[in-house]
């Protein structure tokens, strides 16, 4: 059995590396080609433009500014330029390359222009990374790549998108104690949401309008199902409808790059990446208030909310594989490969296991999703080097069905519902619970990179008898056919 269990566990882990791995510093030895001549500025430009477009996608797809400006680092050394200088910041890339004392530096820059997630065009310009690291393939060759990588169109419809999104919301609603008909409506709502807003994005819309209105969609068919309740002899909790719908506004957002930013030594990305996260979370709240109000005044008044969510034990397996098929789901709204669809529940499964397990415990709301937070980093982390899936995509995953949008929920009706104190604790604590969420998923992807691989126990006596008897069998079995064809054909001349 332990045997079988180590096996399993060294399928799961393996020993494969993440890109960002092996390029850290004394991992990898750093230029199979030549260093480029100084005075060649046409090499020098093609170099660090393609390093450039490769850090762009990656800074757009959520990566943290330290590892975007490691790997453009690693582009430009694996192609002769070792002296570069790297500047990542909120929304631009300069990459310049000194020449020495008597020659000007050549200098690059990229605007970074934020769009929809696609995990897809992450993980293909990791491979790609990986090529030019293992293969040396032409800068030119790499530059035709990663414009295919970026022009390319979604590799899924946008209409399998929009139904992921809606059964993520049904997961997020299940989770919260919801049932089949909170689960519809959930569903529901969040599709309408998705298809308002990418509407309202192709005609350019800002970002803090498109929240607000999905904040106020959010509310309005629970608060309408809720007024009409008694005549359709139905019940609902319209609480659990509107914080899925939260929640999938939320998770949108790069909360685990903007921690992630300031834990690793760019405060001034990690500053601006939150500060973006605060206003569109504040669009979210003004489109919940502006319903509230306009539902208020036409005679529909939401129930008061309660103060704890309280999970029964026999509930647990249901509301753990909600959470996980609610990561996955959120995975394929976000245009991860198939490869990492499975990763990604798994990490939903753990975190979302790890959280509502230490509801039953006295430890906190904070600590416990700080704690499922660095279990999905960790585990998920080495499950995404297994698959060969850049790491952020399971760590985005697998905390998303752990957002805080009952919390958001919670806060603003107390503050809009003359309860100002414990609404502004309900902010303070989902605000807590954020950032909570990305220091424990940044501390265990920290703690997975610098594993790599865990180490099994010994194996027993009697494994190491049979894989030796093993081995001198396949020797005995080698020998005899060898034996076979003795002696050897003639040569023919």
């Amino acid at each position: 059995m332990r045997e079988f269990l180590g096996r399993a566990l060294r399928r799961l882990t393996g020993t494969r590396q993440a890109t960002i791995d092996t390029i850290e510093p004394g991992s990898i030895m750093v230029s199979p080609r030549k260093p480029i001549e100084p005075f060649d500025v046409a090499a020098i430009t093609e170099v660090l433009d393609l390093a450039t477009k490769i850090g762009a996608v990656l800074l757009d797809s959520g990566t943290g500014a330290i590892d975007t400006q490691t790997q453009i680092k690693f582009v430009a050394g694996v192609y002769g330029l070792d002296d570069v200088d790297v500047d990542v910041t909120y929304n631009t890339i300069v990459v310049s390359a000194r020449r020495g004392a008597t020659l000007p530096p050549i200098t690059t820059m990229e605007q970074v222009y934020y769009r929809s997630m696609d995990f897809t065009r992450l993980a293909q310009v990791d491979r790609l990374v990986r090529r030019i690291r293992d293969s040396g393939i032409t800068p030119s060759t790499a530059h035709r790549m990663v414009d295919e990588i970026i022009t390319a169109p979604h590799p899924y419809p946008h209409w399998v998108a929009t139904v992921a999104w809606g059964a993520m919301a049904s997961g997020i609603s299940v989770l919260l104690g919801g049932q089949y008909l909170v689960a519809a409506l959930a569903f529901l709502t969040t599709v309408a949401i998705v298809v308002v807003n990418r509407n309202l994005n192709r005609i350019g819309t800002p970002v803090f309008f498109q929240q607000l209105v999905g904040g106020f969609i959010a509310v309005v068919p629970a608060a309408l199902v809720f007024g009409a309740a008694d005549r359709l002899g139905v019940e609902i909790a319209p609480s659990q409808v509107i914080a899925a719908g939260i929640v999938v506004l939320l998770s949108g957002l790069s909360l685990v790059g903007s921690v992630q930013d300031a834990i690793t030594g760019a405060p001034i990305t990690g500053v601006a990446r939150f500060f973006e996260l605060l206003l569109m979370t504040g669009g979210i709240i003004a489109g919940v208030g502006v319903a509230i109000r306009l539902l208020e005044a036409g005679g529909i008044f939401l129930p008061t909310i309660t103060t704890t969510t309280s999970f029964e034990a026999v509930e647990l397996p249901i509301r753990v594989a909600a959470g996980a098929f609610a990561a996955c789901a959120y995975a394929l709204a976000s245009y991860a490969e198939t490869r990492a669809l499975g990763v990604a529940f798994l990490g939903g499964l753990i975190g979302t296991a790890v959280a509502a397990s230490a509801t039953f415990t006295s430890i906190g709301e904070v600590i416990a999703n700080g704690l499922a937070a660095a279990f999905v980093g960790l585990v998920g982390g080495l499950m995404a080097r297994r698959a060969l899936t850049p790491p952020l995509v399971v760590a985005v995953a697998g905390i998303t069905p752990l957002l805080p949008g009952l919390a958001v929920y919670r806060g603003l009706y107390g503050i809009l519902g003359e309860q100002t104190l414990s609404g502004f604790t309900w902010i303070a604590s989902a605000l807590a619970i954020g950032c909570a969420l990305a220091a424990g998923v940044t501390l265990g992807e920290f703690v997975a990179r610098s594993l790599r691989r865990p180490q099994l126990p010994p194996r027993p006596d009697w494994s190491l008898r049979r894989r030796l008897l093993a081995q001198r069998e396949a020797r005995e079995g080698r020998a005899i056919r060898q034996n076979r064809r003795w002696p050897p054909p003639p040569r023919r001349f």
